[in-house]
């Protein structure tokens, strides 16, 4: 499958932020709230981007049941902005004055243009990594998590059935969009999306560190 091709391939990227300081203070309470409150804001403006990505793939498809799939997986996102919200809630988080920090400008930035330009499969193989990363993040960091971490929220939401589910709804829609494509210069460029999509991941999950 090429879901699991691609996952594979770029082991090395996904292993290197499993040990960002920023992920591994997740998953044993110790990052500042400071930082987490700015990550929470920057990782609402990106879904927001992620949620209109899902829209556009819709529309671009022939297939009914494929944008009937882009639409549940857009409920997902929804679902997702839930958890921010609570976040926001109880930490004071501003998630609707956001300025965009560089490495959320440049995920969000090349999401929507490969969402507005490319082909639909460029386009759910920039969308897998983000899905693929958090629930492999979550699985990971769930066993080790401490009684009473601040962050078990967010644990359990993307450790969740439900979000790996999703994750392997998204996966299963790229194998069979990329499945018959003839040309070899679209095959690379689906290869390319997904490569750069999981950088973007890995700044994203670093940037915290750095900007605060």
């Amino acid at each position: 499958m090429l879901h699991q091709e691609l996952w594979t391939q770029n082991a090395d990227l996904v292993n290197r932020c499993l040990e960002l300081p920023f992920v591994k203070g997740i998953g044993d309470g110790t990052l500042s709230q400071d930082r987490f409150q700015g990550y929470v804001a920057q990782d609402a403006f990106f879904l927001k981007a992620f949620f209109r990505a899902y829209s556009i793939a819709s529309a671009k498809c022939d297939s009914f049941e494929h944008a009937r799939t882009f639409h549940q997986l857009a409920a997902g996102v929804l679902e997702e902005l839930k958890l921010h919200a609570s976040f926001a809630a109880t930490m004071n988080i501003d998630l609707v004055n956001v300025s965009p920090i560089p490495a959320c400008s440049a995920y969000t930035d090349f999401l929507l243009r490969v969402a507005w330009r490319e082909s639909l499969a460029e386009i759910v193989a920039a969308m897998v990594p983000c899905m693929r990363l958090y629930a492999h993040i979550g699985a990971s960091l769930a066993p080790g998590s401490p009684p009473g971490n601040r962050y078990q929220d967010w644990i359990t939401t993307y450790s969740s059935s439900e979000f790996t589910a999703l994750s392997e709804q998204l996966e299963s829609l790229l194998d069979q969009i990329a499945r018959d494509i003839p040309n070899t210069l679209e095959k690379q460029s689906v290869r390319d999306a997904y490569r750069y999509a999981l950088q973007c991941e890995f700044d994203f999950f670093a940037a915290p560190m750095d900007n605060q």
